[in-house]
């Protein structure tokens, strides 16, 4: 846990720390069975690189269309600061791959909008460590396609999402914790069939 991140508090009296811990630990298994899946993919090879970023569209691309449906916008004014799919589909076009078949996701609640935003806001953070790896790529096709892991670098997104999901005291945390978990599941289901 962050030093002093339970001493801070949103309105309900609900810890700053608590939701956020709650949705770690419920998504924790997912998180692990995730990484694990993504780590077959070789991302310093032109092949395994453009499989990961077309199993990352075929979930990232369903999802961010079920946040704007739901109204991300309204939650998030800075959603177009935040939304990926441009970036990774001009990485697919760098690559002179064909847009992905999708994974299907149910439409969001407002609290299902946060637990999905946890996801991918904290997805940011392990693109930093892609980003590396990438980096290793003799391939220069592979580092001239690094808009959807670079994306947002430099900005706050996943501290100004903490703030947001701390200071929304109508979030059913059930239902963001069962919408994370489902996005867990649609990058699996698309790690799967890449």
């Amino acid at each position: 846990m962050l030093a002093g991140a339970s001493d801070v508090s949103t309105q309900v009296g609900r810890s700053f720390s608590g939701l956020r811990e709650r949705l770690r630990d419920a998504t924790s298994a997912a998180h692990r069975e995730l990484d694990a899946q993504l780590s077959a993919f070789d991302l310093t090879v032109f092949s395994g690189y453009r499989r990961f970023l077309q199993a990352s569209a075929a979930a990232l691309l369903p999802l961010e269309a079920a946040l704007v449906d739901a109204g991300v916008a309204r939650m998030f004014p800075d959603w177009p600061e935040r939304s990926r799919s441009a970036a990774i589909a001009a990485d697919l076009g760098r690559l002179g791959s064909a847009m992905p078949w999708a994974v299907r996701v149910s439409p969001l609640t407002q609290s299902g909008v946060l637990g999905t935003m946890y996801v991918l806001e904290g997805s940011r953070l392990g693109a930093k460590f892609l980003l590396k790896t990438v980096a290793d790529s003799a391939d220069p096709r592979v580092g001239e396609a690094t808009a959807y892991l670079s994306h947002g670098t430099g900005k706050r997104l996943w501290q100004s999402f903490l703030s947001k999901l701390a200071d929304d005291g109508s979030c059913d945390e059930d239902e963001a914790i069962e919408a994370a978990r489902l996005a867990f599941a649609a990058f699996e289901q698309a790690a799967d069939r890449a």
